[in-house]
C-alpha cells in the first residue's frame, strides 16, 4: 500500500484559479505598459535613435568592450581561486579545536566581512596602489570580503555532514587532518556548491566596482563609450546584455561540475547490491 500523499495546501476552485488569471493579466498588462512608458520616454529623449546604436558597428568600440570583458572576467577568475582558497583556510582555522586559533580567526573573518566590499577595494588601491595597480587592489578587495564569506559557507557545509562520517572515519585509523581532507571536505564542497556558485556570481558582480580605482573593466569601457559617443543608455543596456551573457556563462559551468561530480560520485558508490 502505497504512502498518503501530502498536500502542503488546498488545491485553489474555480473562483481562485479565475482570479489568479485574472491577477496574473492585470499583473502583465501593468509591466507592459510600464515598460512601454520607459521605452517612450528613451524616445523622446533621443536616446533609441539609430544614430546612438551606430558606434557599436565600429571595430574599435567592439574591440573595447571585448577588452572591457576579459578584464572583468580575469579578475574575476583570478579572484575566485583566491577566496575559495581563502574560504577553506579560515573555515578549517575557526572549526580549530584550539581557541588560541579559533577566536582570531573569528575576529578577522567577522571584521573583514562587516566591512562593504567597496570599501576594502578603496582601502587596498589607497594603501598599495602605487606598488599592485589597480588589478590587484581590486582582487585583494573582492578576495578578503568574499573569501570570509565562502568560509562560513563551507564551515557550514562541514558541520552539516553527520557526525558518524567523522566517527567511521576516525575508526579506521585516519588522523584529523586526513579525515578532514578525505571524507568531510569533499562532501561538504558537494552540499554547497550551488551557495558557493552563487557567491562566485555575486564576486562577479562586484568586480564591476573596479573602474572606482581605474581598473578597466567593462563597465569602465562602457562610461568611457557612453560619454565620448554621448549614448550613454544604449552603451549601458549593451554593457548589461554582456554582464547577462558573463553570468549565463558562469551558471552554465556550475550546471556542468555540479552534474560532474554527481557523475563522479555514483561512480565511485556503484548500485547497491541486492540482499539475498
Amino acid at each position: 500500500m502505497s504512502a498518503p500523499t501530502q498536500v502542503l495546501f488546498d488545491e485553489p476552485g474555480p473562483r481562485a484559479r479565475r482570479n489568479n488569471v485574472l491577477l496574473s493579466i492585470a499583473s502583465g498588462l501593468v509591466i507592459l505598459a510600464a515598460i512601454a512608458y520607459i521605452v517612450w520616454k528613451f524616445e523622446a529623449a533621443g536616446q533609441l535613435t539609430a544614430a546612438k546604436w551606430e558606434p557599436f558597428a565600429y571595430t574599435v568600440i567592439q574591440t573595447t568592450l571585448l577588452q572591457g570583458m576579459w578584464a572583468t572576467l580575469k579578475v574575476a577568475l583570478v579572484a575566485s581561486v583566491l577566496a575559495l582558497a581563502v574560504g577553506i583556510a579560515f573555515a578549517l582555522l575557526r572549526l580549530a579545536p584550539t581557541r588560541a586559533i579559533s577566536l582570531p580567526s573569528t575576529l578577522v573573518l567577522e571584521i573583514f566581512r562587516g566591512v562593504p566590499v567597496l570599501l576594502l577595494i578603496f582601502a587596498t588601491f589607497l594603501l598599495f596602489g602605487n606598488q599592485i595597480g589597480s588589478f590587484w587592489s581590486v582582487v585583494i578587495g573582492l578576495t578578503l570580503y568574499n573569501g570570509m564569506v565562502i568560509a562560513e559557507i563551507m564551515r557550514a557545509g562541514i558541520l552539516a555532514v553527520p557526525r558518524g562520517q567523522r566517527e567511521a572515519a576516525m575508526s579506521i585509523g585516519l588522523r584529523g587532518s586526513q579525515t578532514m581532507r578525505l571524507v568531510l571536505l569533499p562532501q561538504a564542497v558537494r552540499a554547497m556548491m550551488p551557495t558557493l556558485i552563487a557567491q562566485v556570481v555575486v564576486l562577479l558582480k562586484d568586480s564591476a566596482l573596479g573602474f572606482m580605482v581605474t581598473y578597466q573593466d567593462l563597465l569602465y569601457q562602457v562610461r568611457l563609450i557612453g560619454r565620448d559617443y554621448n549614448n550613454l543608455l544604449p552603451t549601458f543596456i549593451v554593457g548589461a546584455a554582456l554582464f547577462i551573457v558573463i553570468n549565463m556563462l558562469v551558471a552554465a559551468l556550475a550546471r556542468w561540475l555540479e552534474t560532474r561530480m554527481q557523475r563522479k560520485t555514483a561512480a565511485r558508490t556503484g548500485p547497491a547490491k541486492a540482499e539475498d
